[in-house]
């Protein structure tokens, strides 16, 4: 059993859209086994099924100007932006599979709440692959730092007065499912130009921030031999993909190759 792994690079939403619907037409059809797909997006903002147009702060002619074009998709959740540093994951998987998590003989499928659980989980091994402690926050599907109290600038040592730092969002999550084929996923920020997020209300949260593997990576250890890159993270994905869902990843080299896999 195993996972087919294809690395895209930077692709536009468009082109993504098409090549997700070649996977899943041939997932589908059997032709194909499960699929990783790991890209990059120029800039884009994307509204789910759940989205208020209201969490877009931008307007049409800003985001015009800039080649910022918006798509709304068939995922769950809100309004969310990819761009470059960015790393974007669609997993084209078959619940009906047998897959770890499964609740016994009597379920046909893999749970799509239990599969989002599933690759919170291989995200938050990624994180940690950096140095970056990540979680689950109930309710808040995605993967995010832990909050604390931290001495502000504002607050002297010598008063004792701490500032209480919440929660922000490292990757967020949205998907859809079709005769048991999932599409769409996941989008983790690695060196990701955080500025841009202020064109929207990230998943329509306003009392939680993003954030970046980049900037919340020890500093001791984080440098060039180690700190997060996009290949690194890709990397680092591929494999807690293949270690949370328990298959091996196989990559390819092309999108042709993959389709002409025969399923094994």
């Amino acid at each position: 059993m195993h996972i087919h792994l294809l690395q895209l690079g930077r692709v536009s939403y468009a082109e993504a859209l098409d090549i997700q619907a070649r996977v899943i037409a041939a997932r589908k059809a059997g032709a194909i086994g499960d699929t990783l797909l790991l890209l990059e997006h120029p800039p884009v903002i994307t509204l789910g099924r759940n989205s208020s147009r209201a969490n877009i702060v931008a307007s049409d002619e800003f985001l015009a100007a800039r080649g910022v074009e918006l798509y709304e998709i068939n995922r769950g959740g809100d309004v969310t932006y990819h761009g470059p540093g960015q790393l974007v994951g669609y997993p084209i998987f078959d619940l009906r599979g047998e897959w770890p998590g499964k609740r016994g003989p009597g379920y046909r499928f893999l749970g799509p709440v239990d599969f989002v659980r599933m690759m919170e989980e291989a995200l938050i091994r990624t994180c940690a692959d950096f140095g970056v402690l990540a979680k689950r926050i109930p309710g808040c599907t995605g993967v995010w730092t832990f909050g604390g109290s931290e001495t502000s600038d504002q607050c002297p040592v010598v008063s004792g007065q701490k500032e209480q730092k919440p929660e922000r969002k490292l990757a967020a999550i949205g998907i859809h499912v079709s005769q048991g084929v999932t599409s769409h996923g996941f989008a983790l920020n690695v060196t990701t130009d955080l500025r841009d997020f202020e064109w929207i209300i990230p998943c329509g949260i306003r009392d939680r921030g993003v954030t970046s593997l980049e900037l919340e990576a020890p500093a001791l250890e984080a440098g060039p031999a180690t700190g997060p890159t996009m290949e690194r993270a890709a990397n680092s994905a591929a494999r807690n993909f293949g270690r949370v869902f328990e298959r091996q990843i196989l990559a390819c080299n092309s999108l042709d190759q993959l389709l002409s896999q025969s399923q094994s």
